[in-house]
């Protein structure tokens, strides 16, 4: 009998010590993070090599784009869309549906824009399908209604699948293939060269987002391109430490994808705060115009580009009323409503007013500080020769 219960006694021991084995996890929180100093680029290329040859893609959609800033130039539709939809997966098949259907209007009619000539002193009846904007050093293709839809093209891209993928990629069980996939995505690699300057770092540079993040960031801790890098190395380091670290993932993830966006609404401020300062000047010249449409452009592909995303702190209703603002809502053309983007060279003043509404609401989403503004400014690149 004393020996039954020395083994029951034993047993009930045995379980006991085992049980806090298990649960000793559970018990106890793990030990603080360790955060590299720098990006494991290991496994990169091999992990990214589909958002790698995606990026080519894009990248040749672009020039094919640009050869069409030339005057009597055509571009090739059927090539454009070919590039878009080639490969699996295609650039077009990552697309958000509504931003997809958008690209390929857009493709279609700068096919029909290139090759022409364009002047905001016309009227869009007067400017056929648009056309080359030339004065001075300044080039750009334009529809008849001054909006130049290169600039829509590639931005819509940046926010309808590069981050939209890169969203999809970093949600639920994040994977260390997943977070590099996501890097390539966002148009850096594990270096960080927070430059897009081709001669200094050639395939190194900075692309798509990436290098509107670098141009945007003053090369310290606290500029959004550094932020960035910090939270890509965190979430690397998160992921690699297993599920005892996944709030600390959720917390990279999360301030990821912020600064991300922060980045781009940054990217919006500077091409906005261009506009308001070409346009302003006591007297202003074509090619003052010319690169006034462009920057005007660019703010809003930055912004349209970002619609119907789930994830993102910008609201589509905001949005909306920006690009409205803008003279150009979604979808937009001057037969159903909407005025064309030559006002902002016809009747400058009453533009700009809502140019400048546009920058102190979105100014006010996220948060930004007169330092951070004055800094968006600038093409940070250029000044500190990086």
């Amino acid at each position: 009998m004393k020996m039954q219960r020395f083994f029951v006694y034993a047993s009930i021991c045995a379980a006991f010590v085992a049980s806090l084995v298990l649960t000793s996890c559970d018990l106890f929180p793990p030990e603080a993070l360790t955060i590299p100093q720098s990006y494991d680029s290991t496994n990169f290329r091999g992990n990214a090599a589909t958002e790698l040859r995606l990026k080519s893609t894009v990248a040749a959609m672009l020039d094919s784009l640009r050869a069409g800033r030339a005057d009597g130039y055509k571009i090739s539709e059927s090539t454009l869309q070919t590039l878009y939809s080639s490969g699996s997966p295609s650039v077009s098949s990552l697309t958000l549906p509504a931003t997809r259907a958008r690209i390929n209007t857009y493709i279609t009619e700068i096919a029909k824009a290139s090759g022409g000539t364009y002047d905001p002193t016309r009227t869009p009846a007067q400017n056929g399908q648009g056309g080359v904007f030339s004065a001075g050093t300044a080039r750009y293709l334009l529809d008849e209604n001054g909006l130049e839809l290169g600039e829509m093209i590639e931005k819509s891209v940046y926010g309808g699948m590069q981050y939209n993928q890169a969203v999809t990629l970093l949600t639920g069980d994040v994977t260390l293939a997943n977070v590099d996939k996501a890097l390539a995505l966002y148009g850096t690699t594990p270096v960080f060269r927070n430059s897009d300057n081709a001669t200094r770092h050639g395939d190194l540079r900075d692309f798509f987002l990436a290098a509107y993040a670098a141009r945007r960031c003053d090369n310290t801790p606290s500029g959004l391109y550094r932020r960035i890098q910090a939270d890509f190395i965190k979430l690397q380091a998160a992921v690699k430490a297993g599920s005892r670290y996944n709030s600390d993932r959720t917390a990279a993830v999360d301030s990821l994808l912020l600064n991300w966006e922060r980045a781009q609404a940054a990217t919006a401020l500077n091409y906005c705060l261009a506009v308001t300062t070409t346009m302003s000047k006591t007297t202003t010249t074509r090619e003052d115009h010319a690169r006034a449409l462009h920057s005007y452009s660019e703010g809003v592909a930055l912004l349209a580009g970002w619609r119907g995303i789930a994830r993102k702190r910008i609201s589509d209703a905001q949005i909306d009323r920006f690009l409205t603002l803008l003279k150009a809502p979604i979808d937009g053309t001057p037969a159903n409503g909407a005025a064309t983007a030559s006002q902002l060279v016809t009747d400058p003043v009453n533009f700009l007013a809502n140019v400048q509404t546009v920058i102190t609401e979105l100014r006010g989403i996220y948060g930004f500080t007169d330092a951070q503004m004055d800094l968006f400014r600038r093409n940070l690149v250029n000044e500190q020769m990086r």
